[in-house]
C-alpha cells in the first residue's frame, strides 16, 4: 500500500472540504446580507388597517395620516371610519357624475384631500360607530358595490326621461345604505355624545384648512398652485408646485422636525417590492426585464469592475432622479396615480443610503415588516403624485415662497 498516496489524497481531500466549507459560507454570508435598516427619525402610528378588496387606499392612509397628526398634536388616539369618507365622497361624487352627464371619473377612487373635504363639510367619526361593513363580509370587498353604484348613475344619465326627478340622489344613498349602512346622526364615544361635527371639531379637532399637497411637475410655473391632471382628483383640488430638490427637502425636513406625510405615489414600477420590503430604482433599466431577470439586476457599464448583483437581497446602486426623468414619466403614463400611503419616517440601509419609512393599508401579511416598507430616496422624488403635509411643516424659505 502506498502509504505517501493516501497522505497526500487525505491532505488533499481536508482542502477540498475546508474550501468546500469556506464557499458555503461566503454563499451563506452573501446570501443573508439582506438590508439592515437603522431607524433615523420614526413618528409613532396607529396600527396597520387592511383595506382588503376595495380601492379606497385613499380613505386609509388619509386618516392614517389625520390619526398621526392627533398624536402629534397630543390628542387622544383613535381609529376613524374609513368608510363614513367614502360614504360621503361616493355621495357627492354622484351629483358631479350627474351634472358633468358622466364625462367624469366616476369610481371608489380618491384623494388625501377628500378627507379633508369630509371633515370639513360633514365630520368625522369613530370606526366603532360606523365601520360600513353592513354586507356580510369581513372585509371591505366592493367590487358588487362599485359596479351597481356606477351601472346607477349611468342610468340616471341616460334615463329618457329628459328631465331628472329629485329622487334620483334619494335612490343612489339607498345603495351605499344598504352595502355600507346609513351613516350616524348621533352617537356616543367614551361617555359623550357627538354628531359627526362635533366629534371632528372637539375630538379630533384639526383644522382641514391647515393641510396643503405639494407636487412637482415643470407643466406649470414653479411656486404656484395648480390642479393636478389625474382622474381620481373629483374636487379639483390644487396642489403647490415645488422643484424636484425642493419637494424632497420639504419630506425630509417634515420628517425630521415629527411630522408625517399623505403620500400619493405609482406603485406599478418593478422596484416596488412590498413582499421584499422595499421600493427602488435601479441603476440598471428594468423596463424590459422579466420578475426572473430582476433578481439578478447588475449594471452592465460596470460589469468589467467586477459590479456585485442589484437584486431585492442587498443594497445597490440606483438611478439618480432629474427633473425631466419625472416629468417624462408623467407625461408618457409610466407614473401614474396608483396608491396613497403614509409616509412615518426615514431609515438608512447599512452603505449610508436613505429610505422613507411607509405604512401601509394591506394588512400586516406578506410582507417582511408587519405592513411598513422602504422607500428609497431615489424611488420617492421619481414616484411621487403628490403628498399632503401640515403647512408649518414647510421649511420657513420655501413657505415664503409659495406665499404660505
Amino acid at each position: 500500500m502506498n502509504f505517501k498516496f493516501i497522505a497526500v489524497a487525505l491532505l488533499m481531500g481536508g482542502s477540498l472540504i475546508s474550501l468546500s466549507a469556506e464557499a458555503k459560507k461566503d454563499k451563506e454570508a452573501e446570501k443573508k446580507e439582506g438590508y439592515e435598516f437603522t431607524n433615523v427619525k420614526r413618528m409613532p402610528t396607529t396600527t396597520v388597517k387592511d383595506q382588503h378588496r376595495s380601492g379606497t387606499c385613499w380613505a386609509f392612509s388619509g386618516l392614517s395620516f389625520i390619526e398621526s397628526e392627533m398624536i402629534r398634536m397630543g390628542k387622544p388616539e383613535v381609529d376613524l371610519s374609513e368608510m363614513f369618507v367614502v360614504y360621503n365622497c361616493y355621495s357627492d361624487k354622484a351629483i358631479k357624475d350627474v351634472r358633468l352627464s358622466g364625462k367624469f371619473n366616476f369610481g371608489g377612487g380618491g384623494a388625501f384631500h377628500d378627507v379633508t373635504y369630509v371633515m370639513r363639510n360633514y365630520g368625522i367619526v369613530p370606526e366603532s360607530v360606523y365601520g360600513g361593513l353592513n354586507y356580510g363580509e369581513e372585509g371591505h370587498t366592493h367590487g358588487e358595490m362599485d359596479i351597481i353604484l356606477s351601472s346607477y348613475v349611468d342610468a340616471v344619465i341616460k334615463n329618457k326621461n329628459r328631465k331628472l326627478t329629485p329622487n334620483w340622489h334619494i335612490g343612489f344613498d339607498g345603495v351605499l345604505n344598504a352595502y355600507l349602512g346609513k351613516l350616524p346622526e348621533k352617537f356616543e364615544y367614551e361617555g359623550k355624545e357627538y354628531t359627526p361635527k362635533s366629534f371632528s371639531s372637539d375630538f379630533v379637532g384639526l383644522n382641514p384648512d391647515d393641510y396643503i399637497e405639494i407636487s412637482s411637475y415643470t407643466h406649470h410655473p414653479f411656486y404656484e398652485k395648480f390642479i393636478i391632471e389625474v382622474g381620481d382628483n373629483w374636487t379639483w383640488d390644487q396642489v403647490y408646485n415645488l422643484p424636484i430638490n425642493e419637494m424632497m427637502e420639504v419630506m425630509e425636513s417634515a420628517i425630521m422636525n415629527g411630522y408625517t406625510i399623505g403620500w400619493a405615489s405609482d406603485v406599478s414600477e418593478k422596484g416596488f417590492a412590498y413582499r421584499k420590503g422595499v421600493a427602488i430604482v435601479p441603476e440598471a433599466d428594468t423596463k424590459n426585464m422579466s420578475d426572473s431577470e430582476i433578481s439578478k439586476w447588475q449594471d452592465m457599464s460596470d460589469k468589467k469592475k467586477n459590479a456585485k448583483l442589484y437584486s431585492f437581497e442587498a443594497p445597490g446602486q440606483e438611478k439618480v432622479i432629474t427633473q425631466e426623468m419625472r416629468q417624462e414619466a408623467f407625461d408618457n403614463y409610466t407614473t401614474t396615480d396608483d396608491h396613497g400611503m403614509h409616509i412615518v419616517g426615514i431609515s438608512k440601509d447599512q452603505k449610508g443610503n436613505k429610505y422613507f419609512i411607509v405604512k401601509n393599508s394591506w394588512g400586516t401579511d406578506n410582507n417582511p415588516y408587519e405592513g411598513y416598507f422602504y422607500a428609497s430616496f431615489p424611488f420617492v422624488s421619481y414616484k411621487t403624485m403628490s403628498f399632503m403635509i401640515h403647512k408649518d411643516a414647510v421649511p420657513a424659505k420655501i413657505k415664503k415662497k409659495l406665499g404660505l
